[in-house]
Order: structure tokens, then sequence, then C-alpha cells
């Protein structure tokens, strides 16, 4: 049996702050440029994706400077059931699922720091929820 995910009610001010920037790189009124997301993600950030591959917070931002040349078509994203834990500290774990286009649905995990300048990601993780 899946556990529920449940926040502390104390969280609640932190998990609203945090819905609010994910899906991560997806959320225009946060940003959109490369130093936006250079802003917004640690030095040391470092993403695992669906694939199961390692990705350099270098080659996550080269990626995104591409799709924004390339401006490629809106996706349709729905995001529900999040969670906030308190790792340590001003260190923030969020999961949630996310379903794209209707088709493709991924449990994501984002470790999230609250840093002077705001809000910064360390770590990212999705993977593919594969139904019985």
């Amino acid at each position: 049996m899946e556990p529920a995910p449940l926040t502390d009610p104390a969280l609640s001010g932190v998990l609203a702050e945090l819905v609010q920037r994910e899906p991560i790189f997806h959320r225009p009124e946060v940003g959109t440029t490369r130093a936006d997301y250079e802003r917004m993600t640690a030095d040391d950030f470092w993403e695992v994706g669906a694939s199961g591959r390692r990705y350099s917070r270098a080659f996550v931002l080269d990626l995104l400077e591409q799709r924004a040349v390339a401006a490629s078509a809106e996706q349709e994203l729905e995001a529900s059931e999040f969670c906030c834990r308190r790792l340590a500290g001003e260190l923030y774990l969020l999961t949630y699922t996310l379903v794209q286009n209707r088709t493709r649905k991924t449990r994501r995990s984002t470790i999230w720091q609250r840093t002077p300048s705001g809000w910064q990601i360390v770590f990212h993780q999705g993977t593919i929820v594969k139904e019985p």
C-alpha cells in the first residue's frame, strides 16, 4: 500500500511557496532565462531524469537554453499530491505527481533550500509511474 503524503501543518507556508515554483523550469513567473535558471539552482545542483541518467547543472542549463530558442510547444501539466518535509534547517523535500499531456505520469522530488537571495533547487528527480 502506498503511503499517504502528509505535510506537517507547521510547513503549510513553505509548501505554498514551493508549489508556486513547481514543476521546476515550467513557471514563467519565476523566470525563463539562463540567468533566472542559474539563480534558482544551487552551484552543485544535479538531477536524475526519468531515464535514470544523472544530469549536471551545466547540462540542464544548456538544455533549458536550447528549449527557449526552439520555443517548443506548450505542454499540458497537471501537478497534484504535493507534500513537503523539512530535511534540516532551511532544506526541504517537496514531492508531487505530475501528468504531462494527459499521458505521461511521473513522481517528482525536489530538494529546495531557502537562501538569503531566495529559493534554490539543490536536487531534482523524476520517475515514470508504470500503472499495473
